[in-house]
């Protein structure tokens, strides 16, 4: 949610402006500051809900499984188990953002995993990933 709001900090201006026009303009004032705080707030609860329904769809059940990881320079492999899986290629993420225990990958506005550094065998995995990512340029 906070990786949501960091990219769209830019949609806070609308509603700001209108408080800032309801606060210079006497007259009607609640007209603009009050749709300006219901706006802001029915836009933080539609992507607040959309993050808690993805963990109650029968869809996203196989996002809470038991999954192993192949990382390679082609693509990563997500597999259930040895005859199930499928493959992401590196196209389809946009950005990787390295935190303190953890790696953000992020796909799209909403979609995106989140690889902490447990799932790693050792530092070589590590290093490992890491160089692919600034190959691709991927890291940030």
């Amino acid at each position: 949610m906070s990786s949501i709001i960091k990219e769209q900090w830019m949609y806070a201006g609308i509603p700001l402006a209108m408080i800032v026009v309801g606060l210079l303009w006497s007259e009607g004032r609640w007209w603009f500051i009050l749709p300006a705080i219901i706006g802001a707030s029915i836009y933080l609860l539609f992507w607040y809900l959309q993050f808690v329904a993805a963990t109650q769809m029968e869809q996203s059940k196989v996002l809470f499984q038991k999954l192993s990881y192949e990382f390679d320079s082609r693509q990563i492999l997500i597999k259930l188990n040895d005859k199930q899986g499928s493959p992401l290629k590196w196209e389809m993420i946009k950005r990787v953002n390295k935190r303190k225990n953890d790696y953000l990958f992020i796909m799209g506005r909403g979609q995106f995993f989140l690889f902490p550094y447990k799932i790693f065998n050792s530092d070589n995995d590590l290093r490992f990933l890491d160089s692919i990512l600034e190959r691709k340029g991927l890291l940030k």
